[in-house]
C-alpha cells in the first residue's frame, strides 16, 4: 500500500507539472513587435559595407502590407510584416546588414524563455540569421555574427569548405550549423518553401553551461510540418557568454563581391516572448 501511495503521489506531481506548462496562454506572451506601427524601436546599421561603387546604407529593412484572410471568416484584413534584405537586387558587397531591437524583458542567467516568430522566405539565394544577443548596440555593431547567442539561419550559400546549404532552417551547433530535423523520417528537414509562413518556437535555456544551459530547443509548424513539431533538441548558444539576453538581432549579407550569395529577402512577423516553456500560439 505504501508503494502504491508513493506511486500515486509521483503521478499526481507529474500531472501537476505538465498542467503548469499547458496553462500558459496567449496572455502570457510579451510582444516584441508585430510591425503594425513604425520601426522606431529598431536600429539598422551596415557595419561592413564593401559595395563598389559604394551605396550608402544599402540594406532594405522596411514594413510591408499583405492581405490576410482568417481561417474562420471570408473577410480580409491588412497585416504588416518586416522585410529584410542586405541590399537592393543587383547590389552586392554588403557583408553585415544588422537590425536589432531591445527585448521588453531581459532573460536573466538561469532563466528559460520561449520565443515565437513567424518567418517567410521572399526569395533565394540568400544568407540570413536571426536570434538573441546579450550585448549592447555598440558591441553588436562591433561583433556582428559573434553578437548572437541562440541563432536560427536561412541560407542556400556554399560554405568555404565546399558544403552547399539547401535552404532548410538551421540552428547553431559547435563551430558550425545544422539543418533542423524531421525526426519522424529520420532525415534533415526539407528546404523552406518561398512565400510560405512558418511558425517557429525556440525555447531558450539561459542557465550556465555547467548546469546544462546555453542551449535551445526549436519547434516548427509549416511546410512539411503540418502540426507543431520538435525539430531540434539542445542546439547551442554561439558564444556562451552566460549573460542576460537583451536584444533580438537579425543579420544578413550579400556575400563578397567576387562570389556573392545573393540578396533574397526574409520576412519577419509577430515576435513574442514568454517566461518558461510555452508552446501555445500567441496569435490564437
Amino acid at each position: 500500500m505504501h508503494f502504491k501511495h508513493t506511486l500515486l503521489l509521483c503521478l499526481l506531481s507529474t500531472l501537476a507539472a505538465c498542467s503548469t506548462i499547458s496553462k500558459n496562454t496567449s496572455s502570457d506572451w510579451l510582444l516584441i513587435d508585430d510591425f503594425e506601427n513604425s520601426l522606431s524601436k529598431w536600429q539598422s546599421v551596415d557595419t561592413q559595407n564593401e559595395t563598389k561603387p559604394q551605396v550608402k546604407n544599402p540594406q532594405i529593412t522596411v514594413i510591408q502590407p499583405e492581405q490576410a484572410t482568417t481561417s474562420t471568416s471570408t473577410s480580409t484584413s491588412t497585416n504588416h510584416y518586416l522585410l529584410k534584405k542586405p541590399a537592393r537586387d543587383g547590389i552586392v558587397g554588403n557583408r553585415k546588414a544588422l537590425s536589432y531591437t531591445k527585448l521588453p524583458q531581459a532573460v536573466e542567467v538561469g532563466q528559460t524563455y520561449t520565443f515565437y516568430i513567424r518567418i517567410n522566405v521572399a526569395a533565394f539565394p540568400n544568407n540570413h540569421a536571426f536570434g538573441l544577443s546579450n550585448l549592447t548596440p555598440e558591441l553588436i555593431n562591433k561583433h556582428a555574427y559573434d553578437a548572437f547567442e541562440p541563432t536560427l539561419r536561412v541560407t542556400d550559400k556554399t560554405e568555404s569548405n565546399g558544403l552547399v546549404n539547401d535552404g532548410a532552417l538551421m540552428v547553431k551547433i559547435g563551430n558550425g550549423y545544422s539543418n533542423i530535423q524531421n525526426y519522424t523520417t529520420k532525415q534533415s528537414a526539407k528546404p523552406l518553401q518561398t512565400n510560405t509562413w512558418y511558425d517557429v518556437w525556440y525555447v531558450v535555456n539561459n542557465a550556465a553551461a555547467s548546469k546544462q544551459g546555453q542551449q535551445y530547443d526549436v519547434y516548427v509548424k509549416g511546410g512539411e510540418f503540418k502540426e507543431q513539431t520538435l525539430v531540434y533538441k539542445n542546439a547551442q548558444f554561439r558564444m556562451k557568454r552566460e549573460q542576460p539576453l537583451i536584444y533580438f538581432l537579425a543579420n544578413c549579407n550579400t556575400g563578397p563581391i567576387k562570389k556573392p550569395y545573393g540578396n533574397g529577402g526574409l520576412r519577419y512577423d509577430d515576435l513574442y516572448m514568454s517566461k518558461g516553456t510555452n508552446l501555445n500560439n500567441p496569435m490564437l
